[in-house]
């Protein structure tokens, strides 16, 4: 067991994580969301993408750009897959930081570099 001091007071932190659902500040959400170490979490308004063949679209992230953080972890559900190339373009233009993993991965990223201070926001998918 590996333990870590925990600087986050006052953050939001991700503290839970499972089939179906996502536990912020020990909150459970049962929908995809965006965190953000200050802001308040918000429910985000993105499609199901349970469906292997569908992928999100630009128009999904927009709320996401709004926010201006430096950098964005993508957690894209249980599996890591890309989103199209466009919203990789459009965060490369506005000089945001934009990385695709699988939900667990993205849970944990998100917590590390909020811990060290850095203005990330985790948009997770369920």
């Amino acid at each position: 067991m590996k333990l870590h001091l925990n600087t986050a007071q006052g953050q939001n932190a991700i503290t839970g994580h499972g089939e179906g659902y996502i536990a912020v500040n020990y909150q459970r959400l049962e929908h995809a969301v965006i965190v953000m170490p200050t802001a308040p979490v918000v429910r985000w308004q993105i499609a199901d993408f349970s469906n292997d063949t569908v992928a999100p679209k630009l128009a999904d992230f927009e709320c996401v750009l709004a926010l201006s953080p430096e950098l964005v972890v993508f957690g894209s559900g249980k599996i890591f897959r890309f989103p199209e190339s466009a919203i990789m373009a459009a965060f490369a233009r506005a000089k945001i930081g934009f990385e695709v993993m699988d939900t667990p991965a993205a849970c944990r990223t998100y917590n590390v570099l909020m811990s060290e201070g850095r203005n990330v926001a985790a948009a997770l998918l369920v």
